[in-house]
């Protein structure tokens, strides 16, 4: 998995679970939280962050935020996202017959069935 266009931004702050600000070349962006934890470990004013930026039309931020450096750590992702898409293009490459993401079981969630 790899993520295209990829800017280094700081972190300002982040008024609920799904947006949050950063500063990007001297402006103040809004940005999408691509994950609803809290991560108040992470997430704190002047924090370096990594953004993607979307040309989606539809959206209403520009760029998703995606990851967050912290010093005892390196850089750590934080995309909700990215595992089972991690795993997902793993999978595409065995020899699976089918491949089915956020598959319903019965009154659960399967995460992949094969």
């Amino acid at each position: 998995m790899r993520y295209d266009r990829i800017y280094k931004a700081k972190f300002i702050e982040r008024p609920n679970r799904f947006i949050a600000y950063a500063e990007l070349n001297g402006k103040k962006e809004t940005v999408h939280v691509k994950n609803t934890g809290r991560m108040k470990e992470l997430l704190f004013p002047g924090a370096r962050v990594t953004l993607t930026y979307s040309d989606n039309p539809n959206r209403k931020t520009k760029y998703d935020l995606i990851s967050v450096y912290k010093a005892s750590l390196g850089w750590v992702n934080i995309d909700s996202q990215a595992p089972n898409k991690v795993v997902g293009e793993w999978l595409a490459g065995r020899d699976y017959t089918f491949i089915k993401p956020e598959y319903k079981y019965g009154d659960s969630r399967l995460d992949f069935y094969m």
